[in-house]
């Protein structure tokens, strides 16, 4: 069997009792972390508190995923918390996030329209709706005590996690991130699971997935996302999301719309408006590749008043992508440009030259 890892910070934190929170999503890393972190506790003799912790983001979970972690808690006879943001969950996040973009584009307090989707290199699906829930009631829980974060991060599931740490600390010391089994093989995990007599997640067992998480995942491979599209508790939400795309004209996946990925779901007309959207975001795209280099989004924009002819080469692409996305036109000829830029940069002058959360929409999860 497999044992945690562990790092001499992390065991001296152990031995004086820390309390040690395990984030469990139902997913198999989690449950063999949370099974082997406990197995490494009582060997040390550890003698803080411990908890799960579940971050619930709403409508993207899968039926099964909350009863497992609660079936966990149970076989380890621990409490688990359950954390949600208050705004709403993933779905909700999207779907704000997309009204924002477009608010941001009407009033050209952006140069591109934003997708609405996290990416990979925009994670605010775990940053948002599990890390900011988390660590802070971790915090508030356990005031004056540094606490130890448990995740089951594994270094073979992608290349960003082959450079995982066993530990690390948060910025502000309060919090140590540990990942006990970080170098455990897929096999391994699956074993461990099997040996504490509990069940996997049916998403491995029964729907052919090859990872857990929401039940339509921006890092999910193709076949998972078939796999996903053909389980009738996830009809509803693929509607939603394929609703999104439509309207957004952005895939789920930058180049994969879930629209195709699950078009044997769709009827006729759903998929008639698919292929529109697909339309629309060709000239979406056609229209902004216009826009120059030196017009695009940089730290602290905008940094300079547009030229003549920059002006007019944003105001002819703006007219095209508000009719492709139906936003109600404006700024779409020179003089409202400049006057829109001459607002802009007054008011980041008045702030000391300071860029605004409204102008760093690019760099933001908003």
């Amino acid at each position: 069997m497999p044992v945690a890892l562990i790092t001499s910070e992390i065991e001296q934190l152990v031995r004086s009792g820390a309390p040690v929170a395990i984030g469990v999503s139902g997913g198999k890393d989690s449950q063999a972390a949370a099974l082997a972190t406990f197995r490494k506790l009582d060997q040390l003799g550890h003698a803080g508190p411990r908890i799960l912790v579940h971050a619930d983001l709403g409508v993207v979970e899968w039926d099964d995923s909350l009863p497992l972690c609660e079936e966990l808690a149970r076989h380890l006879g621990v409490e688990l918390l359950v954390v949600r943001r208050k705004a709403g969950g993933l779905m909700e996040r999207w779907e704000s996030r997309w009204a924002s973009s477009i608010l941001r584009y009407a009033t050209l307090s952006t140069v591109t329209l934003v997708p609405c989707w996290s990416t990979p290199l925009l994670r605010f699906c775990t940053s948002e709706l599990k890390t900011k829930v988390i660590l802070p009631e971790l915090k508030r829980r356990f005031p004056r005590q540094v606490v130890i974060n448990v995740t089951g991060i594994r270094r073979a599931e992608s290349a960003s996690r082959s450079r995982a740490t066993v530990a690390s600390p948060e910025a502000d010391g309060r919090v140590w991130n540990w990942r006990p089994i970080v170098d455990w093989s897929e096999a391994e995990v699956f074993a461990d699971i099997a040996c504490a007599g509990l069940r996997a997640h049916p998403a491995y067992t029964d729907f052919g997935m090859s990872r857990v998480s929401c039940r339509f995942c921006i890092m999910s491979s193709l076949p998972d996302l078939r796999a996903a599209a053909a389980q009738p508790e996830a009809r509803e939400l693929l509607l939603r999301m394929v609703d999104l795309e439509i309207a957004s004209t952005f895939a789920f996946q930058g180049a994969h719309w879930l629209g195709d990925v699950a078009a044997q779901h769709l009827g006729p007309a759903t998929l008639s408006r698919i292929a529109t959207a697909k339309e629309k975001a060709r000239r979406r795209a056609a229209a902004e590749s216009r826009i120059t280099k030196p017009m695009l989004y940089v730290k602290g924009w905008p940094t300079r008043m547009l030229t003549d002819e920059e002006a007019d080469i944003l105001a002819s692409v703006r007219r095209e992508v508000c009719q492709f996305v139906g936003i109600a036109p404006a700024f779409v000829d020179r003089d409202s440009i400049h006057h829109r830029y001459t607002e802009l940069l007054a008011a980041k002058a008045a702030r000391g030259g300071v860029a605004s959360s409204e102008t760093d929409f690019h760099h933001a999860a908003l």
